[in-house]
């Protein structure tokens, strides 16, 4: 057991790889498991501490501390990413399902890093879920004091009464739980369905299906456009693109220095292409040119009688 000092765990922020933090952290950060599984493993006795093996994850590390894993030095901290992805229908937000049904994680594409998400969307819920490899940034994007807010396209069964909906923006109270405000819109009433753009900050679970459902109003199709800034745009289902490193460092201004955000290589000056030796004269600005896969067709002079 290391002599390292155990105390208590830190108050939620959105600090990542700080000067010291708890080891369980940094071994996540570094890309081996999640953070309750790096405990485990210590609990395990499979990590060591400055050359001693570990029985507690109460420690706090700094940068020069070497700690290895079942052997092995641990890597250093990857920088700070995040993926906008289009999770389907029928997935589960989850690393492992109690009840085996197919999760997030099996789908994404084999060489990504460990990713976690930022939040979550029920099984029914399709759109955007952002993801990322770092802790910190997760859950400090998933605080409703960022301000970001949720944008969501919801059908709903029934015939919408806009004052009901109207009524959302001061808040509801639904057995025991308060909702915050919610802006909702009724963009298209038809015979037995409408859609509606909604807009939240908080996201409390399945959020938007309770409040419908209060109201009257079954949910049967549920997308997320938006979470703050990134949007699902034109992104295909079940595809995942990420978010280069200038765009989340501006999104996030001020915190942007609380995490380990790659700097992006410059841009190397373009070139001057040179012109082939002995190239013939060019036609002139706009002259038609003779489409690929075309036949020559030539033309020969009558001989002089």
């Amino acid at each position: 057991m290391t002599d390292a000092t155990p105390t208590q765990d830190p108050p939620a922020s959105a600090s990542s790889d700080a000067d010291r933090q708890r080891i369980a952290k940094r071994i996540a950060r570094a890309g081996v498991c999640s953070r309750r599984e790096a405990e485990a493993m210590i609990l395990d006795g499979r990590v060591m501490l400055n050359g001693q093996i570990l029985d507690t994850p109460a420690v706090t590390v700094n940068q020069s501390d070497k700690i290895v894993v079942d052997g092995k030095p641990l890597p250093s901290a990857e920088p700070t990413r995040l993926w906008r992805y289009f999770k389907p229908r029928g997935l589960v937000v989850s690393n492992r399902d109690e009840k085996n049904r197919s999760t997030i994680f099996d789908e994404l594409p084999q060489d990504m890093p460990r990713v976690m998400s930022v939040g979550r969307l029920d099984l029914d819920t399709e759109g955007l879920l952002l993801l990322t490899n770092d802790g910190g940034l997760a859950r400090y994007l998933e605080l409703p004091s960022t301000g970001w807010v949720r944008k969501y396209r919801v059908r709903v069964r029934g015939i919408v009464d806009t004052q009901k909906l109207e009524a959302l923006s001061g808040g509801v109270m639904i057995d025991g739980i308060a909702y915050q405000e919610i802006k909702a819109r009724l963009d298209k009433q038809m015979p037995s369905n409408a859609w509606l753009t909604l807009a939240l900050t908080e996201g409390k679970n399945r959020e938007i299906r309770h409040v419908m459902d209060y109201l009257g109003y079954p949910v049967s199709r549920l997308l997320r456009l938006s979470y703050g800034p990134f949007q699902l745009g034109k992104l295909a289902e079940n595809a995942v693109e990420e978010v280069k490193p200038a765009v989340l460092r501006d999104q996030l201004g001020e915190m942007a220095s609380q995490f380990t955000i790659q700097t992006a290589a410059p841009v190397p000056a373009p070139q001057q292409r040179r012109k082939p030796a002995g190239r013939r004269p060019s036609r002139g600005h706009g002259a038609a040119k003779k489409p690929a896969g075309s036949t020559l067709t030539l033309r020969t002079r009558k001989p002089k009688r």
